[in-house]
């Protein structure tokens, strides 16, 4: 199965109050010759695949990735999307930082993993579509996306800021 969407938003603040800027992950993913682990829930005994396809774009960290059933992760995470989970979470040591208004501004991370996460950080780090692609069919369409959802986020993540 191929999952994709962002795992950071460039400029939105998260609920630990940290706000990632827009080239923070070029260094890290520059160096990275290993594809990016996908974990469940930051658990690391949870591989569930790797990330193939890791960039920035001008919204933030995109990925795809690809959930191998052979990883002893991958049942897990298979059952937690069939329960709508959609989250997205980065797993980071912060390389270079300051402070701003009271957030931490991320400027340049090393990015260890990214996790399927229930409850992201940042609520609108989320998965944006995945696929069952079949070998017999490369033009194989997502299976389900979770774009519909995407007006109901807009507005917690609003809500969210006004409240902070």
């Amino acid at each position: 199965m191929i999952i994709e969407g962002y795992a950071a938003l460039f400029g939105v603040e998260d609920q630990m109050r940290d706000v990632v800027r827009a080239g923070a992950f070029g260094a890290t993913l520059a160096r990275r010759s290993e594809p990016l682990p996908m974990l469940l829930e930051h658990e690391p005994r949870l591989l569930a695949g790797h990330w193939t396809d890791t960039r920035e774009d001008g919204r933030g960290l995109w990925l795809r990735g690809e959930i191998r059933d052979d990883l002893p992760g991958a049942a897990r995470v298979r059952r937690a999307l069939a329960r709508g989970v959609d989250g997205l979470s980065i797993g980071f040591v912060p390389l270079v930082t300051h402070r701003s208004a009271g957030v931490r501004v991320l400027t340049e991370i090393e990015l260890l993993e990214v996790s399927l996460v229930a409850h992201p950080m940042q609520p609108l780090a989320r998965l944006t579509a995945r696929a069952i692609l079949d070998c017999a069919r490369p033009d194989a369409k997502p299976a389900a996306t979770f774009a519909g959802r995407a007006q109901a986020r807009l507005n917690f993540a609003r809500e969210f800021i006004r409240a902070a």
